[in-house]
C-alpha cells in the first residue's frame, strides 16, 4: 500500500510515517498543499492522508482538488473535532474523518478498510450501491 501524507507538521509526518512504514510498502510525505497535490499527480497512492490545517491553503480546497483530479481513498485526520467540521470534510469528498491523537492501530486498520473497499468493488465488478 502506499500512503500519501499531506500535513504541515513536519513531526506529525515523521510519525505518521514511522507508525504506517512496517504497515505499508511506502509512505510518501508532504508538508505543504502545493507538493502534496503534485505527489498525487505523479506517485498515485493508494490512499492519502490530509490535514486540514493547513497554512497556505485550506484543505477542505485541497481536499475538493484532489476529489477534482483523483479517486483515490481519502482520510482526514484533523485535530479539530466538531460536528461540522466532520460533515464539512465529508461533503468536500473525503472517505473517512478521524481526530488526532489516535491509536496507530486503528488508523491502519481505517486505512487497509478504505484501500480494500476499491478493490473489491473492481474484483466483483459492481457499481457502489445508493441506499435509500
Amino acid at each position: 500500500m502506499r500512503v500519501l501524507v499531506i500535513d504541515d507538521d513536519i513531526g506529525m509526518t515523521d510519525l505518521l510515517t514511522i507508525l504506517l512504514t512496517p504497515a505499508s510498502s511506502e509512505v510518501l510525505t508532504a508538508n505543504s498543499a502545493e507538493e502534496g497535490l503534485e505527489l498525487l499527480r505523479k506517485e498515485r497512492p493508494d490512499v492519502v492522508i490530509l490535514d486540514l490545517m493547513l497554512p497556505e491553503q485550506e484543505g477542505w480546497k485541497v481536499c475538493s482538488t484532489i476529489r477534482e483530479i483523483s479517486d483515490v481513498p481519502l482520510l482526514i485526520l484533523s485535530a479539530v473535532d466538531t460536528p461540522g467540521m466532520v460533515a464539512q470534510a465529508l461533503d468536500h469528498g473525503a472517505d473517512d474523518y478521524l481526530t488526532k491523537p489516535i491509536s496507530s492501530g486503528t488508523l491502519i486498520a481505517r486505512l487497509n478498510k478504505l484501500v480494500r473497499r476499491p478493490t473489491m468493488l473492481k474484483k466483483t465488478n459492481h457499481e457502489p450501491r445508493m441506499i435509500t
